[in-house]
């Protein structure tokens, strides 16, 4: 049986359109399937490898690790150095109210633990969520998502939800003293990369503090430079209460967390005890991983070109078929008149080694997101192929 026939027939599909790489390995930006044709990655595996594929760190810190120790015991009852170590070293990069750090699988598992969190912490029921918002596709995840089409089949959701337009100052109304939280991406991702105004960011957290309501941002496509910054909030000089972090910070590897103050996380230890569980959550493994991400992000000053390789590639992205081009950093929504126009350039770049992707939100952008520590030379190129496919097919 061929390696795509076992594909289709025995690994569940998402969609009838999977991109069917058959992958052989990968390093640094670039992919390589079976026959060794190489592929640019420009969107990291969907905002996770920011670092790139198989950064040496990150590949030593997992092998040390492995000799080691993997899975012992269930998130939080062993003491354990990977998990002590990458506590620690989010708690010094973050503001003093985001000191302690519950570490689960993904950012929909992250999503989950706060809302959780803010029903506890507050008493409350109430969650406002943001139209065009995406936050995951479990229950809890897919309930403060805004896009209708997903979530209809599988209705019905979490009650008590609402949704206010996202960077609407009137719909701030909304929130009142029955709200526990607002979750919020700082920048809406799957919404075709909408990036909030500071005035907005800063009056709903003022609307917020009025009433006791907690602010959860989602910081998992945003985390850990993409957007030019270690958090996009530090682009509106807002500090939420609880901040949900995936993707990019495992450095490759599978790992989230949700974010708070130590008092805050504190209601999940009595009424009821072991208020939030999770059995691979925090796996020493995935710990290294993420501690050594940081710290190469850190050591290689990565951040500090982000702003200028994103005006770089923007540069490529000039044309009449071209609506909008939507940047922050190194994460670009490019807008064209219609979803046709869009699938085939991202065919049309795939064929000719360029991996760009679409939004689920906003079919009639594509996305880019590629390594934030990706060479001045290698975004050059991806941008010329990607302008003229651009020129041939738009």
């Amino acid at each position: 049986m061929q390696s795509r026939e076992i594909f289709a027939k025995h690994l569940a599909q998402t969609s009838p359109y999977p991109l069917t790489i058959e992958v052989s390995h990968a390093e640094g930006p670039f992919i390589y399937d079976k026959d060794g044709k190489q592929y640019l990655d420009m969107i990291s595996g969907i905002a996770v490898s920011n670092i790139g594929h198989r950064h040496p760190a990150v590949v030593q810190a997992v092998k040390a690790q492995v000799d080691k120790y993997m899975h012992v015991m269930a998130y939080g009852e062993f003491v354990q150095t990977p998990q002590n170590a990458l506590g620690l070293a989010l708690s010094k990069l973050l503001p003093p109210s985001l000191n302690c750090s519950y570490f689960v699988n993904s950012g929909a598992e992250a999503i989950e633990g706060a809302l959780k969190l803010a029903k506890r912490v507050t008493g409350r029921t109430e969650i406002i969520a943001c139209r065009g918002a995406y936050h995951g596709s479990t229950h809890g995840a897919l309930s403060v998502s805004g896009n209708e089409v997903k979530k209809r089949a599988f209705r019905p959701l979490l009650p008590d939800i609402h949704f206010m337009r996202f960077n609407h100052m009137e719909d701030l109304s909304m929130i009142s003293t029955k709200t526990a939280a607002v979750l919020i991406e700082p920048v809406q991702g799957d919404a075709g990369v909408r990036i909030a105004s500071k005035a907005y960011l800063q009056a709903l957290r003022q609307k917020c503090d009025d009433t006791g309501t907690l602010l959860i941002f989602d910081e998992i496509q945003t985390g850990f430079g993409r957007t030019g910054k270690w958090f996009a909030f530090e682009h509106f000089d807002v500090i939420p209460d609880i901040l949900t972090i995936a993707k990019a910070l495992g450095g490759g590897m599978p790992m989230g967390a949700f974010v708070s103050s130590y008092e805050h996380m504190q209601k999940f230890t009595f009424a009821p005890m072991l208020g939030h569980i999770t059995t691979f959550g925090g796996h020493p493994v995935n710990c290294a991983a993420a501690l050594a991400n940081m710290q190469a992000i850190d050591e290689e000053h990565m951040i500090d070109k982000v702003e200028a390789k994103g005006r770089l590639l923007a540069s490529y992205l000039k044309h009449s078929a071209i609506k909008e081009v939507r940047r922050i950093g190194l994460m670009f929504a490019i807008e064209f008149e219609n979803a046709d126009v869009v699938q085939t350039i991202v065919q049309e770049c795939l064929k000719r080694g360029v991996i760009t992707f679409w939004f689920l939100s906003c079919p009639e952008s594509f996305r880019l997101a590629p390594p934030i520590n990706c060479s001045d030379d290698v975004l050059a190129k991806a941008g010329k192929i990607m302008a003229e496919v651009i020129k041939k097919n738009a």
